[in-house]
């Protein structure tokens, strides 16, 4: 099995070492000076990396994925899978999809849901586009952990940041009331607070926080803009506070989403 990784950075050099050691034949090409990993045949021209690859992942940001599909657009083979592993919008994925329908590829979207240091090839992650079955049975056959989304295109990337609206968000939310904590002298208490509130999480929270926001949307709204004024006299921007004033504010107007307001 001969694959081709494009950009050979953090994440595509743990890939392609570990793509190696499965016993697969790795090609792979990135024109920044970053080290070669082991196990991998470097090549100083894209062209020449996807010589007889069955499979092309391209491992780059968003901003370089559609350079990463046309540089060596005329070499590569009708058949070929194509995944492309950048963190893009659907619509994003969709048109890097139409692309590589023109030369015959079979697209795969590919939404790495872990940390890939420390991980590599057998990070979790969705897959979805015409090449999405065969791409997850050359990768997790190599020791890969891939679950396949569906044939469309844009439907793995989705998934990966509607996660992302939470994980990230919650992330910032915590960040911000510790750095308030910590300015009012209470990051001990607040992060043992932390703690207990995530370690006991569950469906029934969930249901309860969501479903108790209509019914005491006002109470609400004055204890959040309450917190609001509270981390501005302790000169802490208040950022994640501020929105979900705003937030609130148009659950007092428009009521839940369809989509929640039958959850309780």
């Amino acid at each position: 099995m001969r694959v081709t990784v494009f950009g050979l950075g953090e994440a595509g050099s743990s890939i392609a070492s570990d793509l190696a050691a499965a016993g697969a034949e790795v090609q792979g090409y990135d024109p920044a000076e970053v080290a070669t990993p082991e196990g991998v045949v470097r090549h100083q021209e894209p062209g020449a990396s996807v010589a007889g690859s069955r499979l092309i992942m391209a491992v780059t940001a968003a901003a370089d994925a559609q350079k990463a599909i046309a540089q060596a657009w005329t070499e590569m083979k009708r058949g070929t899978i194509y995944a492309d592993l950048s963190t893009a919008p659907p619509g994003f994925k969709e048109d890097l999809a139409d692309t590589a329908a023109l030369r015959g590829l079979a697209f795969v979207d590919v939404a790495l849901m872990g940390t890939v240091p420390g991980s590599g090839l057998s990070t979790l992650a969705l897959a979805s586009g015409p090449g999405a079955a065969d791409y997850a049975a050359i990768v997790n056959g190599l020791g890969g952990q891939v679950e396949v989304m569906g044939d469309r295109p844009g439907d793995a990337a989705a998934r990966k940041l509607l996660r992302s609206v939470v994980s990230k968000g919650l992330t910032s939310v915590l960040i911000e009331s510790l750095e308030a904590a910590e300015a009012h002298g209470d990051t001990e208490w607040m992060w043992h607070h932390l703690v207990d509130f995530v370690t006991e999480a569950d469906e029934t929270l969930l249901r309860r926080l969501i479903s108790g926001t209509p019914r005491h949307v006002e109470r609400r709204i004055v204890e959040m803009e309450s917190a609001h004024a509270f981390l501005e006299s302790l000169q802490i921007p208040p950022t994640m506070t501020s929105a979900t004033v705003t937030a609130l504010r148009r659950i007092e107007a428009e009521g839940l989403p369809e989509s929640t307001a039958g959850l309780g």
